[in-house]
This record gives C-alpha cells, sequence and structure tokens, in this order.
C-alpha cells in the first residue's frame, strides 16, 4: 500500500472512532419535571430506588438526567457500605439499568 493510501486509511479510521463517542445533553430541572408530569420517565424517587436495589446500603450522592441521541438517560452515583463508588446509568423511562461500573 502506498503511503497516500496508508494515510487516508489511517485519517478515516481516526474519524470514524471520533465519531462513537456518546453525545449527551443535561436535561435542565424545568424539562426534567415535566417528562415526569407527562409520563414520559419515571419519577426521580422511583430511579433512585431502581439504581439502590443493585446496592442496598448505598447512599445516592449524585444523579443527573442526560439526553443522549433522543434517549433520557438517568446518570447515579452511589456509595456503597464499604465506601466504595458505584456509577449507574439507568434507561429514565423503565428504570432499566444500562450500565453499571465500580468507580476507583
Amino acid at each position: 500500500m502506498n503511503a497516500i493510501k496508508k494515510t487516508l486509511l489511517a485519517t478515516l479510521i481516526g474519524f470514524a472512532g471520533t465519531t462513537t463517542l456518546v453525545h449527551a445533553d443535561d436535561v435542565g430541572p424545568d424539562r426534567a419535571m415535566k417528562l415526569v408530569q407527562d409520563g414520559k420517565i419515571l419519577s426521580f424517587e422511583k430511579l433512585n430506588e431502581a439504581a439502590l436495589a443493585k446496592h442496598p446500603q448505598a447512599t445516592v450522592e449524585d444523579t443527573e438526567l442526560e439526553d443522549e441521541y433522543g434517549q433520557l438517560i438517568y446518570q447515579v452515583d452511589l456509595r456503597d457500605a464499604q465506601g466504595q463508588e458505584w456509577d449507574l446509568e439507568l434507561d429514565a423511562t423503565n428504570g432499566e439499568i444500562l450500565r453499571e461500573e465500580r468507580d476507583d
């Protein structure tokens, strides 16, 4: 493969890698409350309960509602009884845990 083709291929691979990054916009409090009132997402209490069901002795440290390409994601940071931090992402429409990761 000649140098031009190698450079073009490397550029295309690099571009493809950057387009797979997740784009997320924070959902403001007014819009979030409207989504709850309209029944489009679960209440924040129910979403917290779903997260705490995975870690019953944990406490909620932080929460955030984000719109990731049209999917409403509820992010929850927990601290369990042993002091370990956990990051969870839930589908805000049904409380399904989409991702769970121990924060090191």
